[in-house]
């Protein structure tokens, strides 16, 4: 019996981190034990998700089967996409300059800014009354 490959990579974005799993198959993906048209309802979270596949036109190749926790929607699909990145460029070293070009590779860094203790959020202030 010949072993399959399968591949792992991490993905992030905000709070959110995505487990990501890739093996040749028929294209099936599965986010936390559902189906992706189940997990993500939002078209443009689904899109944003597959980008990496379509770039590199591995769309239907491989099953990728994923466990993400943390943060929203929008936050987990970017999670999942950096994740599935990772993977494709550990499968073919020569789709590392395709995704790169496309700023799939680096995580984004960005994240929600903490409140500050006497004002209001992160930047608003309580209105000042001089009277």
């Amino acid at each position: 019996m010949e072993k399959q490959n399968i591949y792992y990579a991490t993905g992030r974005r905000k709070t959110a981190v995505a487990r990501t799993w890739l093996k040749p198959g028929k294209g099936d993906i599965i986010i936390n034990e559902r189906p992706i048209d189940d997990y993500f309802g939002l078209g443009a979270a689904k899109q944003a998700m597959i980008q990496p596949l379509i770039l590199t036109q591995t769309q239907g190749q491989y099953d990728i089967n994923v466990h993400v926790k943390g943060g929203g929607i929008l936050g987990q699909a970017g999670a999942v996409r950096h994740g599935i990145t990772k993977v494709l460029f550990q499968v073919n070293p020569e789709f590392r300059q395709v995704l790169k070009k496309a700023g799939f590779i680096k995580r984004d860094p960005r994240k929600k800014e903490r409140k500050k203790y006497g004002q209001k959020g992160a930047r608003a202030r309580f209105q000042f009354s001089k009277r």
